[in-house]
């Protein structure tokens, strides 16, 4: 009797407690789901160039980026993004110190703070080739053969927030140097460092700075003494500001948007050789949903030797369909130092889905 009765209340115990596991469950997907963030993007479209004379013309898939945010409490986060026409782009966990958003620091593989334009999403910017000349090369997003693709990213330690009533910004990074999903060639660590000031509304003010030591992966036809293998030093300098107006013209999709304007000037040491430039880029809304857009570049690769520096020169036109999604077409005249070759004409269409 007494072995029937202990029987019993264990039953009653386990099933008590399988009713509170699944309430548990429950709450913990509730909560899980709420916590975690989804989105993605992709771009592609057709491009034209006849540099030369020789005329070549392809369709292309430049991103395919999803990323999943999780918000582990309310002040520690965790993103992971993967672009599914390349490589693993980004992992990092964010820690936020203070509770009026003047500390967080971040560990993980981030884009870096260098430049205004690098930190800005694809998705957001008006040219198809998306950054300028000088912040592709400067920012390690790709045209530079010593620092290889890294799609201006970096593994480090990072520290950033908003002091004066959000009217300064900064970002102090510690990072790794060798880029992306690869591990450090040397034992130096490369320091950025940006400031933001925002005095008036839709008015930013930005410089940012950059200490390190690369290690080659590569060589530079512009660039002869560094060597594969060789360690050298690869500093950088970056002052612009940007200008937004009041969001206006609002479209089919009730998306008003602003009118801008913003120019960066750039400079660059890799070993000996010296590289600047810099860019100007205007968008307006003139209609629904219709943005003119403008853009003024150029970037010379080494200041010491002629030939190597070029210069474009941008029109077009973006349509939002829907939201983020837009249709772009664009024109450019690009004129080429002679080491560069002829001048020759770009036509550009793509089409970006963003959720």
């Amino acid at each position: 009797m007494k072995s029937l009765t202990l029987a019993v209340v264990l039953a009653a115990f386990s099933s008590t407690a399988a009713m509170g596991q699944k309430k548990q469950d429950s709450d913990w997907m509730k909560n899980l789901t709420s916590r975690i963030t989804l989105n993605g993007y992709a771009q592609g479209g057709w491009s034209y160039q006849d540099p030369g004379g020789e005329k070549t013309n392809s369709y292309n898939l430049k991103r395919t980026l999803l990323w999943a945010k999780a918000r582990i409490t309310d002040r520690w986060s965790f993103l992971f993004m993967h672009d599914f026409s390349s490589v693993v782009q980004e992992f990092y966990t964010d820690y936020r110190i203070t509770k009026d958003n003047s500390l967080t620091v971040r560990l993980g593989q981030f884009k870096h703070a260098f430049t205004m334009e690098n930190p800005m999403s694809p998705t957001q910017l008006e040219l198809i080739d998306v950054y300028s000349q000088a912040v592709l090369y400067l920012a390690g997003e790709g045209p530079d053969p010593l620092n290889g693709v890294n799609y201006g990213r970096d593994m480090g330690l990072q520290l950033f927030g908003d002091l004066l009533n959000q009217k300064l910004h900064y970002e102090l990074a510690l990072m790794s140097g060798q880029g992306i999903n690869r591990k450090d060639r040397n034992n130096q660590k490369d320091f950025i460092a940006r400031l933001e000031v925002r005095p008036i509304e839709g008015l930013r003010i930005v410089g940012s700075g950059y200490l390190g030591t690369g290690n080659a992966v590569n060589v530079a036809a512009w660039n002869p003494d560094i060597k594969v293998g060789d360690n050298y030093k690869r500093n950088r300098y970056s002052v612009g500001a940007e200008y937004k107006t009041r969001p206006y013209s609002e479209g089919q999709y009730k998306e008003a948007r602003p009118a801008s304007i913003r120019a960066e000037w750039l400079g660059g040491e890799d070993g000996d050789v010296g590289s600047r430039g810099g860019y100007a880029t205007f968008c307006i809304p003139v209609y629904d949903a219709l943005d003119v857009i403008a853009s003024g570049e150029t970037f010379d690769r080494n200041t010491k030797v002629d030939g190597w520096d070029q210069t474009n020169l941008t029109v077009g036109l973006q349509y939002w369909y829907y939201k983020k999604c837009r249709l772009q077409l664009q024109y450019t005249r690009c004129f080429c130092g002679e080491m560069l070759g002829k001048d020759y004409n770009w036509l550009q269409a793509q089409v970006q889905v963003a959720f």
